[in-house]
């Protein structure tokens, strides 16, 4: 926190039951998924029924939340430790599983015979399993299928480690440019216009596209996707409908976004891309966190005054000026002490003046600050003390 930077009230922000979901954004290695499941924590033990969701197929999340793995279902978190008066708090984490999302879309939206056909086609096995924009079309719809369920209190989404994260920003935008794309159309019309009126019509309206196409791409694929489109046709206008509507819950008031970002040049210019790209988006950004962020509580010693006291110590430190082995030693250790208190003030300024610059490029981002840890977060503990330093700090100025 900087006298230039407003107050982000993460407390008041897990808490408030206006607060229907949360999308915690930011690059790698700046413990965005930590964050995640500390606020999903945090927000249960107040009493909350709050499930995280991760696109980060790493294994960080299961492991501090004591799970042995995430899946495409919610698992409920054992070890929550709720206040009095509010018991019934709930944590549940999942990972997305992008295919298994897509074949539930599939299933609900047509019949078992239609079903069948998609999900046995080759073109959409791939298309579910790797196709770009596919996982953050599939986020959206999870993130929608868990908000319509009416089973929790509060969403917590962690999203993939890059600026690709905001990919699903554009997610509904971009589905429906596909399905309303020419070379959709192009493969809806054989089909409905008959088995030789297939032939006909590619050869009449696409001539040497549709040659290039086949020496490209091969006749097998193109027969795949072909039968997948007209499979998939009656479900396009609900697909569009789904991604849209999950677009217009990401603006809804009750939605958060929360970048993550650490005292780091590289990290903060990632942070200041996110911040930027949210606004221009018209998006609900709650603020700014800023992890791992070094303070000493020795604050009043300055880095200069540490090192010329360990240098001064440094002449005291043998018997051959007087003092005993033991005076000698302790001297030592003093002064190995004071260099490292000196190295932490000197970070701790870097730092300061790192999170100040961001602070004054954007005036109007709330920011809040997590000091750093010694050791990794691997449990419900790390996780509960994480969430008690983000919200004991005192609002600035």
């Amino acid at each position: 926190m900087t006298p230039h930077s407003k107050y982000l009230d993460v407390e008041r922000l897990v808490t408030d039951p206006n607060t229907r979901v949360i999308v915690c954004c930011g690059s790698g290695g700046v413990g965005k998924t930590t964050l995640a499941a500390a606020l999903g924590l945090r927000a249960a033990e107040s009493g909350r029924r709050v499930v995280t969701l991760t696109i980060d197929p790493a294994k960080r999340l299961a492991q501090s939340l004591g799970l042995t793995h995430l899946d495409n279902t919610p698992r409920r978190v054992d070890g929550i430790k709720t206040r009095k008066q509010n018991p019934d708090g709930e944590l549940h984490a999942m990972m997305l599983d992008m295919k298994r999302t897509f074949d539930e879309i599939v299933e609900a939206h047509a019949s078992p015979t239609k079903a069948a056909q998609i999900l046995a086609n080759p073109f959409y096995q791939s298309l579910s399993s790797s196709f770009a924009g596919t996982q953050e079309y599939m986020a959206m719809e999870k993130l929608g299928q868990l908000r319509k369920s009416g089973r929790w209190d509060l969403i917590v989404v962690d999203t993939p480690p890059s600026r690709s994260a905001l990919d699903f920003l554009d997610a509904p935008q971009r589905l429906g440019r596909f399905l309303d794309g020419r070379f959709i159309r192009m493969l809806l019309v054989p089909a409905k216009a008959g088995g030789r009126g297939y032939v006909k019509v590619m050869q009449a309206g696409l001539g040497l596209v549709t040659n290039t196409m086949t020496k490209l791409l091969g006749t097998q694929l193109i027969s795949e996707v072909q039968t997948f489109v007209t499979a998939m046709d009656t479900m396009f206008g609900g697909l569009r409908e789904r991604a849209e509507a999950t677009g217009a819950l990401l603006r809804e008031p009750g939605t958060a976004f929360v970048v993550v970002a650490a005292p780091e040049p590289d990290a903060l210019r990632e942070a200041a891309y996110f911040v930027d790209r949210l606004v221009e988006e018209h998006m609900p950004l709650a603020g700014v966190v800023m992890n791992r962020v070094h303070r000493s509580r020795a604050a009043t010693i300055s880095a200069g005054r540490a090192l010329a006291t360990a240098e001064f110590l440094d002449g005291e430190k043998t018997p051959a000026t007087g003092g005993s082995t033991e005076d000698a030693t302790s001297a030592t250790l003093t002064a190995g002490v004071l260099r490292v208190h000196a190295e932490r003030m000197t970070t701790q300024a870097q730092e300061e003046k790192l999170i100040e610059g961001f602070a004054l490029s954007h005036p109007k981002v709330s920011l809040a600050s997590i000091p750093a840890f010694g050791t990794d977060v691997h449990d419900l503990a790390g996780l509960r003390r994480l969430g008690a330093d983000l919200v004991d700090q005192p609002a600035a100025g």
